[in-house]
């Protein structure tokens, strides 16, 4: 099992400085006026995570991929703790001659194998789905 090691240091009001694993700084407000809320990190990270496995997997099945944006709708319980109940994921893959079962198949793997945050989140409780659409460019 590996360790990972961050920091999150208050600055004022509702805003922290985190600092990565990797050293980079991410600048969090719960009042989201100097960055992101927390939770907003936590659908952020799905998507890059998501997405980078989507990416991945399309440039080796030889997919001639030009942009991938993964759009996110995400509910929250309206109790305290206001945790996400259900996240929908939105591919938008653009490319020459991308194929369907192809983007299809990229989705599935990082959802059921890859993807550590949508593992995590599921595992949680979260109702996560995807779907996509392929757009020639």
């Amino acid at each position: 099992m590996s360790e990972s090691k961050a920091s999150v240091t208050w600055q004022e009001n509702k805003a922290f400085m985190g600092v990565s694993p990797s050293g980079h700084n991410v600048q969090i407000d719960a009042d989201k006026e100097k960055g992101a809320s927390p939770m907003e990190l936590i659908l952020l990270g799905l998507g890059g995570c998501a997405s980078y496995d989507v990416v991945a997997i399309l440039q080796k099945s030889r997919q001639n991929v030009t942009d991938v944006r993964c759009e996110l709708t995400a509910q929250r319980a309206e109790t305290v703790p206001a945790v996400y109940t259900d996240i929908h994921m939105h591919f938008v893959v653009t490319g020459q001659d991308v194929k369907d079962s192809q983007v299809e198949k990229a989705i599935k793997l990082s959802a059921e194998k890859y993807c550590s945050a949508s593992r995590m989140l599921v595992q949680g409780g979260v109702n996560v789905t995807h779907d996509f659409e392929v757009i020639a460019g």
